[in-house]
Order: C-alpha cells, then sequence, then structure tokens
C-alpha cells in the first residue's frame, strides 16, 4: 500500500538498542556469580569464549554515559539469572542484586527507560545439572528467580521480557547448548522443555501482575514471516505449516492460552506430544498470564516448499549456522529476490512490515522490536574512524518499514536494533560486530578495550533526535 504521507512515529516512542549480559558484561565468575550453560559450553576454534566479553560489568557507567549521549529513551539488556542465583535456586546473592540496583539507577539518572529480559539463553549451570528445562523444577526455579527481580527492581522497571527467543532454543536446542542432540528422540525432548518453559514464563506474568501495579509484561521471540517459494498450493501449505511451528505456536500459548492447533496435530504426528500434567493448562489459561505487548526479533524472513516425505527436506536458508526442513512438513528454500550479508544471513526489509503485520492483526497487542541488526566485520580506521554506512542503510530500511507499518495502523511503541556496543556473538565470536559503539579488541586479544563511536552512532543520534523525521525525509516507499 502507497501512503502520500507517513504517520509520524509516536512522540513517547521508545527509542534503544539491545544486548544481553553473556554477551557484554564479563566477569563471568566475579562477585559471586555462578557458571551458565553458556560458561561451561565449547566455543568454536578461532572464537572467543565470553569470560570478558566487552566487559560492560566493569565500565557500564562509561557505556550507559554513550547511550545517554546518542538520545537512547531505553536500554533493552538481560538480567544473568546467576548473578542473582549462582546455583539457580537457594542463597541470594547480594552483589548481583548491588550490580543491577546499579545498572537501573545509572539508567533512570540519564533518564532511560529500563527494559529488562529476565532470561536469555543462560541458563544456570546447576540447574542443567540437574535436567534443565526438562526437569518441572526449573519452572518453580525460574518463579521464585522472577520474585526476586520483581521484588529488587519492579519500584523501577516497568516494562519487562519473560524468555528471549524461546522459540529459537527448542527449534535449534543443540546451538544453544540445551539439549543432548544424541537423544533418540531430542525433537520430543525439547518440545517438553518447550512446555515447561511456557508454564515458567505464564506463571511469571501472573507473578508481576499480582505484585507490580504498573507493570508490562511480554515474551520476546523471534518472529518472522514465511514465504511459500512458489503460489503453487503445496508450497502455500508448507509456509504455513513452518509458520505455526516457527511462530504462532509459542504466541498463540502466550496470548491465548492454548496450543496451536497445527502444531499440535505436528506433534502428534511426529510423536512429540510434551507430557501436561494436571493443572497446567488451567496455568496456562489463566487472565493473568496474559502479556500486555509483544516483545520480537526480527532479523529476516523464512521461505520454504512443499516437502513429499521422499526427499531431503533439509537445506541452508542462508544461515550458516542453521538449516531448516523436515520430511513431510516443510523444506527449505532461499530466496533469489533478497540479498545477504557477509555472513550469508538474507536482508528483508519488506518483510519486516509484513511480520509486524501479522503479529499484530493476529494478536492485537501493542509491538516492540527488540532486535534486529547486520552482523559485520567493522574495520577500525586511522583516527579512530568506523565508517559502517552498510549498517546505517540497513537500518534506515527497516526503520522506516516501521513507519510504514504504523502507517498500516499497527501500534508500534519502540524499537531497539542489536545491538548497543559491539559485544560476543554468540556463534560468531567478537569479530562479527552489530553495535553502534566499537569496542576495541579482538577474538584473543582484549587490546585496551576502548569504547569509539562508529558513524552509525552519530547516525543514529540523528534518528532519536528527530523522533525518525530524517528516516521520512526520504520519499522512497518499497
Amino acid at each position: 500500500m502507497y501512503y502520500e504521507s507517513l504517520k509520524a512515529f509516536p512522540d513517547d516512542f521508545l527509542w534503544g538498542a539491545s544486548t544481553s549480559a553473556y554477551q557484554i558484561e564479563g566477569a563471568w565468575d566475579e562477585d559471586g556469580k555462578g557458571p551458565s550453560v553458556i560458561d561451561m559450553a565449547k566455543h568454536p576454534e578461532g572464537v572467543t569464549d565470553f569470560k570478558v566479553a566487552s566487559d560492560h560489568y566493569h565500565r557500564y557507567k562509561e557505556d550507559i554515559a554513550l547511550l545517554a549521549e546518542m538520545g537512547f529513551k531505553t536500554y533493552r539488556f538481560s538480567i544473568a539469572w546467576t548473578r542473582i542465583y549462582p546455583d539457580g535456586t537457594g542463597k541470594i546473592n547480594p552483589k548481583g542484586i548491588e550490580f543491577y540496583n546499579n545498572l537501573i539507577d545509572e539508567l533512570i539518572a540519564h533518564d532511560i527507560e529500563p527494559l529488562v529480559t529476565m532470561y536469555h539463553f543462560d541458563l544456570p549451570y546447576a540447574l542443567q545439572e540437574k535436567g534443565g528445562w526438562s526437569n518441572r523444577e526449573t519452572i518453580d526455579a525460574f518463579e521464585n528467580y522472577a520474585k526476586i527481580l520483581y521484588e529488587n527492581f519492579g519500584d523501577r522497571v516497568k516494562y519487562w521480557l519473560t524468555i528471549n527467543e524461546q522459540n529459537m532454543m527448542i527449534l535449534h536446542g543443540d546451538a544453544i547448548g540445551t539439549v543432548d542432540p544424541n537423544l533418540e528422540n531430542p525433537e520430543k525432548e525439547l518440545y517438553q522443555q518447550n512446555h515447561h518453559m511456557m508454564l515458567a514464563q505464564a506463571r511469571a506474568m501472573i507473578l508481576c501482575h499480582q505484585m507490580i501495579d504498573d507493570a508490562m509484561i511480554g515474551p520476546a521471540p523471534n518472529i518472522s514471516a514465511v514465504y511459500p517459494a512458489t503460489s503453487k498450493p503445496e508450497d502455500v501449505l508448507a509456509a504455513n505449516n513452518f509458520s505455526a511451528i516457527r511462530n504462532w505456536l509459542y504466541l498463540d500459548m502466550a496470548c491465548f492460552g492454548h496450543y496451536n492447533s497445527i502444531a499440535w496435530s505436528y506433534f502428534e504426528e511426529k510423536g512429540y506430544v510434551p507430557e501436561i500434567q494436571e493443572g497446567d493448562m488451567e496455568i496456562l489459561a489463566d487472565d493473568d498470564a496474559r502479556p500486555d505487548f509483544i516483545a520480537f526479533n526480527y532479523y529476516n524472513t523464512a521461505t520454504v516448499e512443499a516437502s513429499t516425505g521422499d526427499d531431503n527436506a533439509k537445506n541452508s536458508t542462508g544461515d550458516q549456522q542453521i538449516v531448516i526442513g523436515e520430511e513431510g512438513v516443510y523444506k527449505g528454500h532461499t530466496n533469489q529476490y533478497l540479498e545477504k550479508t557477509e555472513f550469508g544471513w538474507e536482508i528483508d526489509p519488506v518483510g519486516f512490515r509484513i511480520t509486524l503485520r501479522e503479529i499484530y492483526s493476529r494478536y492485537n497487542l501493542p509491538l516492540i522490536v527488540t532486535e534486529n541488526g547486520l552482523g559485520a566485520f567493522d574495520k577500525l580506521e586511522e583516527g579512530d574512524v568506523v565508517n559502517d554506512d552498510y549498517r546505517i542503510e540497513y537500518l534506515k530500511k527497516h526503520i522506516k518499514q516501521c513507519q510504514l507499518a504504523i502507517s498500516d495502523g499497527i501500534e508500534l511503541f519502540g524499537y531497539c536494533p542489536w545491538s548497543a556496543i559491539d559485544l560476543v556473538s554468540t556463534h560468531q565470536g567478537s569479530s562479527k560486530r552489530y553495535g553502534f559503539i566499537y569496542v576495541n579488541r579482538e577474538e584473543f586479544d582484549l587490546k585496551d578495550l576502548r569504547r569509539i563511536r562508529k558513524k552509525s552512532f552519530y547516525w543514529y543520534r540523528d534518528v532519536i533526535t528527530s523522533n525518525g523525521a530524517i528516516i521520512a525525509e526520504d520519499k522512497e516507499q518499497d
């Protein structure tokens, strides 16, 4: 749809950016912090671990001052569960509470709204040794962890996110390190973990609504529109299958309190049906378990075609780390109409608008984007210059689609690209950079960890100062 003029971003629009604890903080075993599954995982050869990361734990005041200089209205960060509970449960670590109190207070002193993710991949290793999300005791541990967060930070934190990219942890559990891929039926185990996560999320949402009067809480999955490879009906059906399995399974439960019917039929056919105990569905259906908004991460769309069941359905769709497809359900397909990043990820700004439309039309809840960005091999040039025009171009195209979505009637209240400053990528180390701020380190040479403003830093500052008006000045509507 073409508009003669676009609606402006709301006056109180939450411009910001995102990070996660294990990718930015460092200090992995300092001040009483316990190990997480990320800390104990094996890392690919030639790629750094997360022990120092960007050293945000020791430099948070400097970092927040830089975010304030950019004009951030909000900052999305995660709390490391093992800083609060070194063993996932049991004794609280006061130093962990102190750090996040200080971080939150520093944000508020700079008029930046804290946007807190409770769990971003880094499950306490002590819980993993007891079965992790396969063990129902982890549901209780997560609820207790949420309670402590609300008690200590709920007076200053209005916006809460429960679990980051739960769907990616289930669809690609071996990549995150929460399931043994050598199990006889790892998918069944993952969907059991998923059921437990959904219960944990529901109980955390119920508790939030009971404990903090003005709080708002929502899930934070990775959502993307799914295209059929052609207009062939079987391809359209495959896209419908994958949308249910990849996207709607997770949001239908959060927003409606029940399993998506297509996903459930898929479980029955494949033998993935989770064990559901008495009372589980009542908790999931509780009115207080409904989110106040939906946060979601978007990097690209997916394209699939029909799988007849007698072919190799798994196919790379551009991500070097992940292939998608399942015989008789859907088959991954490369989208010939899309450009790719230097890491092989497809770039689809228009698909971003489509995704925003699909989520909002299905759930009719306010939306906030909590990840969207371009990973690249940024080069530090003489004079402390980083000319990341490619990142500016990527973000400009996506922010324009946000404004088009707002003009479509979508209630979008914030945009937090990935990432605020350079951090350690989950699979590709510190060389794959996303931030507006360059951190002067290499994979195994920490150098001085100096913070350096990239060209995109100044550009995004202008975007925020103009409340997106400089984006609207470009009249082209893709």
